[in-house]
Formats: structure tokens, C-alpha cells, sequence
């Protein structure tokens, strides 16, 4: 049983601080604003190796009602580890970011303020040259695709956990509930309402994990606003409209048994993108929240695919 009596930091209630956390990792970690061109105030994180150079940039996306300051650091910490530097944001109304908690009004303006943000860690003079990649969890693997139509030559290749290209059925409201809540949304966008289950117990299968996540003081625990869930119901839609004029280099990963996002869309993306370069795997049995919710067996698995992949574009 995991004790979250005192669970102060995604690492446990150990009294350390970050950076002696940080520092124990072998990694140099940062937060920090970052006002996007629009005015919106985003918490912005870095991780960075401090054994040596780093051999290229990951730019990260988290995904729906996270952020970057909880579970996602599993990740970026291992990556760091592996010699990358990374930088992520919490999105508008996600995390420590301005703006009205899990309320995206406009998919379009976010995107924006990571090609702004990711575009504003490149030109930094110790990055330049280095290769850049993207990195997207479901939401955030969407965004992370617009931000590519946006500047289809801006990024050397794209790492698509789970991505929301379609949200599943599974977990969409039936009819006549969206034709309902449509109508509804055009007087009242930001209203909680939107019925459905809560994606934690959708997405993380390991109990103690589970419990974990939940701990996070910055997670979304209402329901979803409706003006979010038709911006994303309209960018899915989009993004699966156009999965053949992706042309970046990608590897996308995803769980078979995920009932969130549909492993059969990031199918059609590998199979329809017109990249020369493009991975796909399928993990049997696996759920939404591949990096964290699954046994750490598994976890090392899917981690190393990714590095053996980041490792043959940056050799």
C-alpha cells in the first residue's frame, strides 16, 4: 500500500528538496514563466544531462487535465539520463499556466504558444545544431502533430505516445448527449458537465500508481468543460482527416488496450503518413498511460524503444 499521507512531490514524501532530488538523478532541472506571444503566462520546465553535452532537444507536449510537474517527470528525467535536454509547458488552464483549470477554448492559440515557446528554446545559442524532436502524450501528441503542420521542416522527427488523433468511443458520450451538450456549449462553453468516466481508472492499471497519480495537487478532478470537449472532438476529427500530410520523421506508440485514445488511428497514421521514416508500435494489453501507469518491466521496454529510435536520428 503506498502511503500518501504526507505525498508532497511526485517522488514520494521523501523531506528532500528538487534540486537535491534533481542532483541525485544526475540531471540540472529548471522552472521558470514563459509569457507567449498572446500575453498567457505558461510554467515551463527543463531538464537537462549534466554528465555531458546534450545530443539533441525534446520538446514536450503533456496531455488532457495533467502537467508537467508530476508523473510526465518520470520521463523526462529518463531522459535527460539518456543525454537529451528537454523542455515541456503546461498548457493554458492545465498545471501552474494562466487561465480557467481544463478549459482549452482553442487548440489553435495553444499551438501557437508551444511553436513559440519550442521555437524560443532553439534559437538559444548553446542548442543550436542540435537535432529537436518533439514528444506528445494523447492531447499532447495532437498538438504536437499541428505544431508540425504549422512548420512541417521546424523538427528532426516526433515521438507520439498514445496520440489523440480520435478519442475512443469508449469513452465519448452517447447519442443524444453530444447533439445535447453542443447546443448547451454555445451559451455555456466553460460549464463541467460533459458525463464520463474518470480517465485515471481508464488509463493507469497499476493500483499503487494509480494512487499516486491521483495524489497530484495540480491534476483536473471535475468533469470535463464542454467548450474543451468540443474543441477536441473538432480537432480529432481534423487531425484524422489529414494523417497522410504528416511528413516528419515519427515513431508512435501505443497500448491495444487503451480505451482512451484508438490504437487503430495510430495505426492509420503509420500507415497513411507520407513520411519516408515512420515507426508504430503495439504493445499487447497495454493502457493509456504507457510511461507510467503500466509495471515498470514494461515501462522499460517502451522506454527503450524510444531511446534506441532517438538514438539512430542523433548518431
Amino acid at each position: 500500500m503506498v502511503d500518501t499521507s504526507n505525498y508532497l512531490h511526485f517522488w514520494g514524501n521523501s523531506p528532500e528538496s528538487e534540486e537535491e532530488y534533481y542532483k541525485s538523478q544526475n540531471i540540472k532541472a529548471s522552472k521558470s514563466f514563459y509569457v507567449s506571444p498572446r500575453g498567457i503566462s505558461l510554467f515551463t520546465r527543463s531538464w537537462l544531462p549534466i554528465s555531458s553535452p546534450p545530443r539533441g532537444l525534446i520538446c514536450i507536449v503533456h496531455g488532457y487535465g495533467n502537467d508537467i510537474s508530476w508523473t510526465l517527470q518520470y520521463t523526462t528525467i529518463f531522459l535527460a539520463q539518456m543525454g537529451f535536454a528537454c523542455f515541456a509547458l503546461d498548457i493554458e488552464g492545465h498545471g501552474q499556466s494562466q487561465g480557467l483549470k481544463a478549459f482549452v477554448p482553442n487548440v489553435d492559440l495553444v499551438v501557437d504558444d508551444c511553436f513559440s515557446f519550442f521555437n524560443s528554446i532553439k534559437q538559444k545559442s548553446e542548442f543550436q545544431g542540435l537535432p529537436s524532436f518533439l514528444y506528445g502524450e494523447s492531447m499532447g501528441g495532437a498538438i504536437c502533430l499541428l505544431v508540425h503542420f504549422k512548420d512541417p521542416k521546424g523538427f528532426n522527427g516526433a515521438i507520439l505516445v498514445a496520440p489523440m488523433c480520435k478519442i475512443s468511443d469508449d469513452v465519448k458520450p452517447k447519442w443524444p448527449v453530444p447533439e445535447i451538450l453542443t447546443f448547451v456549449a454555445k451559451f455555456m462553453p466553460t460549464l463541467a458537465i460533459v458525463p464520463t468516466a474518470d480517465l485515471l481508472d481508464k488509463s493507469i492499471r497499476i493500483e499503487k500508481k494509480k494512487i499516486v497519480g491521483g495524489m497530484n495537487p495540480m491534476r483536473y478532478r471535475g468533469k470535463p468543460r464542454l467548450g474543451t470537449v468540443l474543441e477536441l472532438l473538432q480537432v480529432t476529427d481534423y487531425l484524422s482527416a489529414k494523417l497522410s500530410e504528416v511528413s516528419l520523421p515519427f515513431i508512435v506508440l501505443h497500448g491495444s488496450a487503451d480505451v482512451v485514445t484508438d490504437p487503430e488511428v495510430s495505426r492509420a497514421l503509420y500507415e497513411e503518413a507520407k513520411s519516408e521514416d515512420k515507426s508504430l508500435k503495439i504493445y499487447d494489453g497495454i493502457m493509456h498511460s504507457l510511461m507510467y501507469g503500466e509495471t515498470d518491466e514494461n515501462i522499460e521496454i517502451i522506454r527503450q524503444d524510444i531511446v534506441s529510435w532517438l538514438n539512430e536520428r542523433c548518431s
